[in-house]
C-alpha cells in the first residue's frame, strides 16, 4: 500500500518542528544556566558565510508553510522574520503548527502530479507534488533543522540525538 502525500510528510515535518521546540527550550536554559545572553545563540553561526540560528529556524518553518500551502492551493500565513529571541523562534515553530493543524489530509492528498511553480530570487523552480516534497520540501527543511541543532550543539547546548529524534 502506497503512502499518502499527507502522511508521506505532515506527520514527520510536525514531529520534527516539536522536536526543535524542545531543542530550542534546551538553548534558553543553557544560555541561563551559563550567564550567556540568548542573543547570542540567535545570531550563532557555523562560519561567516551560513546563516544564523535565527534564519535556519525561519527557513525551516517556511519550508512547511509554503510547501503545504502550494500543496493544498491555499495562502500560507506571513511571518516577518523578525525573531530575535530564542522564546520568538518558538512562537514562530508554533504558529507553523497551527498552519499545518489548519491543512487537512485531503487537501494534501491526491496532489502527487500537481504542478508547482515558484521563483525564488532569480531562480525559477517546477515540480510536481511528490517530486516538490520528496527532493525540494523535505531535504531543505531537515538540512535547516540540522544546521539549528549543530549550532546550537556548536555552541555548548548539550544536546543529543535522542533530541533531535525526539
Amino acid at each position: 500500500m502506497a503512502i499518502s502525500m499527507y502522511q508521506a510528510s505532515v506527520p514527520q515535518l510536525k514531529k520534527m518542528l516539536v522536536n526543535l521546540t524542545t531543542i530550542l527550550t534546551k538553548a534558553e536554559e543553557h544560555a541561563a544556566a551559563k550567564g550567556i545572553d540568548g542573543k547570542v545563540l540567535v545570531e550563532a553561526r557555523l562560519f561567516p558565510d551560513m546563516f544564523p540560528l535565527a534564519k535556519q529556524v525561519q527557513i525551516a518553518c517556511d519550508q512547511v508553510k509554503f510547501g503545504l500551502a502550494r500543496l493544498a492551493s491555499v495562502e500560507a500565513p506571513k511571518f516577518d522574520d523578525t525573531e530575535s529571541t530564542l522564546a520568538q523562534l518558538k512562537e514562530r515553530i508554533a504558529k507553523t503548527i497551527a498552519f499545518m493543524d489548519s491543512i487537512k489530509p485531503e487537501q494534501i492528498d491526491g496532489t502527487e502530479a500537481k504542478e508547482i511553480k515558484f521563483s525564488i530570487k532569480e531562480w525559477s523552480f517546477e515540480f510536481v507534488g511528490e517530486q516538490y516534497v520528496l527532493t525540494w520540501v523535505i531535504p531543505n527543511f531537515y538540512f535547516h533543522v540540522t544546521t539549528a541543532y549543530n549550532i546550537l550543539r556548536h555552541n555548548g547546548v548539550e544536546l543529543g540525538k535522542a533530541d533531535y529524534l525526539g
